[in-house]
C-alpha cells in the first residue's frame, strides 16, 4: 500500500492554486462565471420549485405542474431580458434608466387602483395585466439600481457637495419607498433602503453623514416592525424562547428547522421531502431553502451557499475592474442586493434572523422576482464584458467562445467625458506694478568657462537622460499612485 507523502499533497495544492490563478487572470473569466452561476441557479431553482410546489399545486388546482409551468414561463421571459440587458450599449442603459424608473412608479400607483391591484394575505402588492400577475415592487429594485448609478456616476465626490450626492436620489427613493410601504411591504422597503445606502457608500458619501443615515434607517426599520401586530409577533418569537406559540408565529421557523434536521448530511433524496406535504407553509417560496436542505442535505445547502458567495466575489470583482463609473456603481449595488436577499432568506430559514418574507434569488417561486433577478444578471454580464481586458480580447475580427455563440456585439472602450473648466483668467497686474523685463545681454563667445553660458542642444543630437526623465516622471508617478482597482472616491 502506497502512502501519500506530504510533498505530493503540497505540490498538488500548488498546482491547483496556480491553475485557479491562471483561470482568474483570463480576460473573460468574470463573464463566463456570471453566465455559469446563472445557469446553475436557474436549473436548480426550476427543479426545486417543481419538487416543493407539486403537493400544494395539486391540492389547489388539481395539477402538480401548475406552479412549475408558470415559473418556466417567467424564467423564459427573464432569459430574454438577460440577453437584452447583456447586449445593450452602456450609454443606452444610462438613458433608459429614467424611463424604467418612471414606469415602475406608475405601476406602483396602479396597484392602489381598485380593479387593477390584486390583494392577498392582507396586502395589495400585485398588479393584474392581461392575465399575468406582476409585482411592481420587484421592478422598482432594478430601476433604482440603474437610475441611482446613472445619477451618481456624473458626480465626483472629491469636488461636489453632499447636497449634490443626496439630491435627487434621496427624495425619489423616499417616494418609491412610500409607495411600497403603504401596500404594505416592509421587507421590500428595507431592501430599497439598502440599495440607496449602497449607492451612497460607493458614491462617496462622507462617513459621518452615512453613519447618521444608517442610524435613521435602523430606527425606521424597528418602528415599522412594531407598527403591525404580525411583524411584532415575529420579532417576539425570534427573541423569545422559540416555543411560546408553536402553532402561531413560531410554526414556520420550527417546521423549517425540522426539515433541515431531517435532511442530514446528504438529504432524503430529490422529491422525498416531508415538510412540503402541508407541514411547512410557503415551502416553494420563502422557505424553499428548507426543502433544499431536506432533500439534498447539508451538502446541497453548502453548495447553494457557495454559489452565492462566488456570485458576490465575481460581482465585486467586476465592479473593481470596471473603469466606467456607471458600471462600477451599478455592479456593486446589484451584487450587494443579491447577496443581502440570499443571506437574509437563508438566515431566517436556519433561525439566525427573524422571518421577513424576502425570497431567495432565482431559487424561490415568483414570476416577477425571476424576471428582475435575471435582468440583473444580464446587467452584471454586460459590465463584465466591458472590463478593459475583456474589451481588448473581444476587439478582434471575430469573437470566440460564448460571446460568438450568443452573438453579442463587441463592447466599446470607456471614454471619459471631457470636463470643461470655468476658471476665469487671472486679472492683469496694475500698470504701475508692472516691471519691464531687463534688456537681453548680447551673447558672448565661449572661452571655456561654463558660468553664464547657455548651451543649446545640437540638431539631431540625443536628449540627455535628465531631460527624458522630466517628460516621463509625471505620468509614471500618476500611474503609480492610481491602482487599477481603486475607486474614484478611495473606497474599494
Amino acid at each position: 500500500m502506497r502512502f501519500v507523502r506530504a510533498s505530493d499533497i503540497k505540490s498538488g495544492g500548488v498546482f491547483l492554486v496556480n491553475g485557479v490563478r491562471n483561470l482568474m487572470a483570463r480576460p473573460l473569466t468574470s463573464f463566463h462565471l456570471i453566465v455559469s452561476i446563472m445557469v446553475i441557479l436557474v436549473a436548480l431553482g426550476l427543479m426545486m420549485v417543481l419538487s416543493a410546489s407539486a403537493v400544494e399545486g395539486y391540492a389547489k388546482d388539481g395539477s402538480a405542474y401548475g406552479m412549475f409551468t408558470t415559473q418556466v414561463m417567467f424564467v423564459g421571459l427573464g432569459l430574454i431580458l438577460f440577453y437584452l440587458a447583456a447586449r445593450m450599449p452602456v450609454r443606452a442603459l444610462q438613458k433608459v434608466s429614467l424611463p424604467v424608473l418612471l414606469v415602475s412608479i406608475v405601476l406602483l400607483l396602479l396597484v392602489m387602483v381598485p380593479g387593477l391591484g390584486v390583494a392577498g394575505g392582507g396586502a395589495r402588492r400585485w398588479l393584474s395585466i392581461g392575465g399575468l400577475t406582476l409585482q411592481p415592487s420587484e421592478l422598482a429594485k432594478v430601476a433604482l439600481c440603474m437610475w441611482g448609478a446613472a445619477v451618481l456616476s456624473t458626480r465626483d465626490p472629491r469636488t461636489c457637495s453632499t447636497r449634490e450626492l443626496l439630491f435627487p436620489l434621496l427624495p425619489v427613493a423616499f417616494a418609491v419607498a412610500f409607495l411600497v410601504i403603504i401596500q404594505p411591504n416592509q421587507s421590500t422597503t428595507m431592501i430599497l433602503g439598502l440599495i440607496v445606502a449602497t449607492l451612497l457608500w460607493f458614491g462617496g458619501l462622507p462617513g459621518r453623514i452615512f453613519a447618521a443615515f444608517a442610524g435613521v434607517f435602523v430606527a425606521a426599520g424597528i418602528a415599522l416592525a412594531f407598527a403591525e401586530s404580525y411583524r411584532a409577533a415575529r420579532l417576539f418569537s425570534f427573541f423569545g424562547s422559540g416555543e411560546g406559540d408553536p402553532l402561531g408565529a413560531d410554526y414556520q421557523p420550527n417546521q423549517a428547522k425540522f426539515a433541515l434536521a431531517d435532511g442530514g448530511l446528504f438529504g432524503k433524496g430529490l422529491g422525498q421531502s416531508t415538510a412540503k406535504w402541508n407541514y411547512l407553509p410557503n415551502a416553494h417560496n420563502d422557505f424553499i431553502f428548507a426543502i433544499i436542505g431536506e432533500e439534498l442535505g447539508l451538502v446541497g445547502g453548502l453548495i447553494v451557499l457557495g454559489l452565492y458567495v462566488l456570485l458576490g466575489y465575481v460581482g465585486l470583482r467586476i465592479a473593481r475592474r470596471s473603469v466606467d463609473p456607471f458600471l462600477r456603481l451599478m455592479s456593486a449595488t446589484i451584487t450587494v442586493l443579491l447577496l443581502a436577499q440570499a443571506f437574509i432568506n437563508i438566515g431566517y430559514v436556519v433561525g439566525v434572523l427573524p422571518v421577513t418574507g424576502i425570497q431567495l434569488p432565482i431559487l424561490s417561486y415568483g414570476g416577477t422576482s425571476a424576471l428582475t433577478m435575471l435582468a440583473m444578471f444580464g446587467l452584471l454580464a454586460n459590465a463584465a464584458r466591458h472590463e478593459p481586458e475583456a474589451v481588448v480580447a473581444l476587439s478582434g475580427p471575430s469573437p470566440k467562445g460564448l460571446s460568438r455563440w450568443l452573438r453579442l456585439p463587441r463592447p466599446e472602450a470607456y471614454r471619459a467625458p471631457s470636463r470643461r473648466t470655468n476658471r476665469r483668467p487671472a486679472p492683469a497686474a496694475p500698470a504701475a506694478r508692472r516691471r519691464q523685463a531687463p534688456p537681453a545681454r548680447p551673447a558672448r563667445r565661449s572661452t571655456g568657462s561654463s558660468s553664464g553660458e547657455i548651451h543649446y542642444r545640437a540638431r539631431g543630437a540625443r536628449p540627455s537622460r535628465s531631460w527624458q526623465e522630466s517628460r516621463t516622471s509625471a505620468p509614471r508617478e500618476r500611474s503609480r499612485r492610481t491602482g487599477r482597482g481603486e475607486w474614484e472616491n478611495g473606497r474599494r
